[in-house]
């Protein structure tokens, strides 16, 4: 079966920007783009070094229970530019309804300019399973152990 996530527009956005969508048949990750309020799509939004900014895509999501939306960086922007998702991936659970943003951040060394209609993020569909939490009385023993970051090899 293939989730339907239900798409509504958020009042005020550019009806002419496309939904997200995925650009290839076999791309995991549909392209989202950014909706930008009328008095910034002139001009764009400004992404300075170090900065992070909530991008407006434009759009609210119903994401069918059981299932979870990640919201990833695109890799030619990261390459290119340094731009990411500082939370990465981001998620937004089923039960949200409010405006759909994605929080980017600048790493690179110059400023970035994001434009209306911008591929800004790509976002999988993926089911979730919730775990039950037991409270124990020890854990069961493994050949790793306690052994944390880095424990199982070189970094």
């Amino acid at each position: 079966m293939i989730p339907v996530v239900s798409v509504l527009w958020e009042v005020g956005a550019d009806r002419d920007v496309p939904l997200p969508a995925y650009e290839t048949p076999g791309a995991a990750g549909a392209d989202i783009r950014a909706n930008l309020p009328p008095e910034t799509r002139a001009g764009g939004l400004m992404l300075d070094p170090m900065q992070r900014r909530i991008v407006p895509t434009g759009v609210r999501v119903e994401i069918p229970a059981g299932f979870e939306m990640q919201i990833r960086p695109r890799s030619g922007l990261a390459l290119k530019h340094g731009i990411t998702l500082p939370n990465t991936p981001g998620t937004i659970d089923s039960d949200y309804r409010g405006p759909l943003g994605v929080l980017l951040i600048n790493l690179g060394a110059e400023p970035y300019l994001i434009r209306h209609g911008d591929r800004i993020a790509q976002m999988i569909v993926a089911p979730v399973v919730q775990a039950r939490f037991e409270l124990a009385v020890a854990l069961s023993e493994t050949a790793r152990g306690a052994g944390g970051f880095g424990s199982t090899g070189r970094g």
